[in-house]
């Protein structure tokens, strides 16, 4: 029976399939990882570990731990953190990459750690970056990191899988960067949501393996799980050359070589030409031309042309990131800035993705002109782009960003301005003092039609269900009764929901992460909401960052449960990994949506009380009944026992 290239990456790692079972969208899986990375959340991952009763790594070789994110914080509690996650992985024979060696998704490709046709996951939401090798890179959260340490397996749902046909080639000047810009920009309507992407076309041949990285990394900003490119000649090349660094360093059991990468590429799946997908895209690559995304929305696009026309003068440039940190991205910066100085007033940061990156940057003189012009140097790793360390932008301030993320408040103040563009734009905007681009970038009009001429094939879903009896385990609640609590914004993002500059506290209380919720959104949340509340949001809920917080702070603010339109998925997943109730009813949503329609509130006290039947799957409220897909068996386990960590103790604990 025919499958996408997904279903048959989920096939090869699911563990404990009935006998001729094919995998297929929408199918409950467990699954055991090729590698699982994490970076300094692995602090927060060693005591999930240790509590649920695990006596050692199920294997070793497994996980990866790579300190990247707040490597800048040189203070005795954040130096301690990073000392014992060292110390762990060395107990314990664990890979360990220290702060300054990179970012660990680049380090992940780097060191082979990814090849083509494998599951590799991360705990973090950029890990989708791995599908430019061809493997299903998607993020699991911190108990799933945990679990798969000690048993080796976790488990995940299959989700949609939608194909984007790329034809054409991209035109001088041209990025992966403004590829996925104007995709997630031109396909806004939620296209991708919560799916698995894969990209086939012949325009992928001429695309080079940095942009492939950069447009499988921002699929996470489109709403994907994952962004899975074919396995071809490009792909081979890349680990080839890999392999030949490896050589050279003298490594010992190098995890590249060319009898290992033959071998891979020999079993790498290709999709079938028959397999069937949930939607189907098609961008022409020769109609994409550098556009501006912002400020501080991802999906709002503006063509270079237009954007410079506004004058948006600038404070603060960055190249940077896991997205645009790579040596095709410092070159192209280095060629713009030659001889060139910075603009008075304005601060350039680079960062490089890797201490690997950096040194061949510096090799290639690269570095040099960077610095001359003017920038500011940051060691390999994260900082300004999860708004830590050097270079966050303050209040009213404007930066224009080559990462892959600009939510409000993401890179600094929530009263600052981003926008995010390829590394030439952002190199352009620095020496003019605002946003500008290359005096030969086209007018967009006529190709922004052509983008948006792209078709699009739906095959419909399922329907929701709901009103059938289900069976309640015992433990679970058959119904909640609670005011309704109103939040209408659509693709409510986790840095809204706990902000940034809470998430690497790693000594809060949950009381005290009860106290932070919502507050990046609305400062008047928590005088809002009250004990026993129903939250209820908008469409895709719990967007962006994979950060755990923002579930498990909800929770122990005395939100008894949220109610949305659509989760994000890895939200779903931290949920009920950590117990905590989710439904998605977007008849509910879309009723107080059109109710509270001129309230400009952000969040609203609605005066109903709603009670949440899961035996029947109905919300009933206000004399009116809405149905919501039940709760089965699985979910129900999590809730009553507390979270899939408790789950995993309780298993290890019988011998499971």
């Amino acid at each position: 029976m025919a499958q996408t290239l997904v279903e048959k990456i989920a096939q090869r790692f699911a563990v404990g399939l009935p006998a001729g079972h094919a995998v297929r969208s929408g199918d409950f899986l467990t699954m055991r990882p090729f590698h699982v990375m994490t970076h300094d959340n692995t602090a927060a991952v060693i005591p999930k570990f240790e509590s649920m009763g695990a006596k050692g790594l199920a294997d070793p070789d497994q996980p990866v731990y790579a300190i990247d994110h707040d490597i800048q914080n040189k203070s005795p509690e954040n130096t301690a953190k990073y000392v014992k996650i060292e110390e762990f992985a060395k107990r314990h024979g664990v890979s360990f990459y220290p702060a300054g060696r990179g970012i660990g998704h680049q380090i992940m490709m780097e060191e082979g750690y990814v090849l083509p046709g494998t599951y590799v996951v991360a705990s973090d939401s950029h890990s989708n970056i791995y599908g430019a090798l061809s493997a299903l890179g998607t993020p699991v959260v911190r108990t799933d990191a945990a679990a798969i340490w000690a048993t080796g397996r976790t488990w995940w749902q299959v989700p949609d899988v939608v194909r984007v046909n790329l034809s054409g080639g991209l035109g001088p000047g041209v990025s992966g960067k403004d590829v996925i810009i104007a995709l997630i920009g031109v396909f806004n309507k939620d296209e991708v949501l919560n799916c698995c992407i894969e990209f086939a076309g012949p325009g992928i041949a001429g695309l080079r393996m940095d942009e492939r990285m950069a447009i499988a990394n921002m699929t996470t900003e489109w709403g994907a799980l994952a962004g899975v490119f074919p396995c071809d000649d490009t792909v081979r090349q890349y680990l080839l050359a890999r392999a030949e660094v490896m050589a050279a360093r003298g490594d010992a059991n190098p995890r590249l070589t060319h009898e290992i990468i033959e071998k891979a590429m020999a079993e790498a799946p290709a999709a079938d030409g028959d397999a069937c997908y949930a939607k189907e895209l098609e961008l022409n690559l020769s109609a994409v031309t550098p556009h501006v995304a912002g400020p501080n929305e991802v999906k709002t696009i503006t063509p270079l042309p237009e954007i410079e026309a506004r004058d948006v003068k600038i404070d603060k440039a960055f190249l940077l990131s896991c997205v645009n940190g790579r040596l095709e991205d410092f070159a192209e910066a280095a060629k713009v800035l030659e001889g060139q100085r910075i603009a008075d007033g304005v601060k350039m940061y680079i960062a490089a993705a890797s201490s690997e990156i950096e040194a061949e940057a510096n090799r290639l003189g690269y570095w040099a002109t960077l610095l001359n012009a003017g920038a500011i140097s940051l060691p390999p790793g994260c900082g300004p782009c999860i708004g830590l360390g050097d270079g966050v932008l303050q209040d009213g301030e404007v930066g224009i960003s080559a990462t892959n993320r600009n939510f409000k408040g993401r890179m600094g103040s929530r009263e600052s301005y981003v926008y995010l563009a390829s590394p030439a734009v952002v190199a352009y905007s620095a020496i003019a003092g605002k946003i500008a681009g290359p005096s030969t970038a086209q007018d967009a009009g006529a190709l922004r039609t052509a983008l948006e001429r792209g078709s699009t094939i739906r095959i419909e879903k399922r329907p929701a269900g709901g009103g059938q009896k289900v069976s309640i385990l015992d433990g679970f609640p058959s119904s909640i009764e609670g005011g309704l609590l109103f939040v209408p914004k659509d693709n409510m993002n986790t840095d809204g929901i706990y902000g940034k500059e809470f998430t690497y506290q790693d000594n809060l209380t949950p009381q005290e992460m009860g106290t932070k919720a919502m507050l990046n959104y609305d400062p008047k949340f928590q005088e809002l909401a009250k004990q026993g509340d129903i939250l209820v949001g908008g469409y895709n809920f719990g967007s962006g960052s994979s950060r755990e917080q923002a579930a498990t702070a909800l929770k122990y603010r005395g939100i008894q449960m949220v109610i949305a339109g659509s989760f994000s998925q890895t939200y779903k997943r931290n949920a009920f990994n950590n117990g905590y109730i989710l439904i998605e009813c977007p008849d509910l949503v879309g009723e107080l949506k059109a109710t509270h329609a001129g309230d400009r509130a952000l969040t609203i006290r609605t005066g109903i009380t709603a009670c949440v039947d899961f035996t029947e799957g109905q919300i009933h409220c206000s004399g009116r009944q809405y149905s919501f897909s039940p709760l089965g068996e699985v979910a129900q386990e999590l809730i009553v026992e507390g979270g899939f960590e408790a789950v995993i103790r309780k298993r290890l604990a019988a011998g499971g």
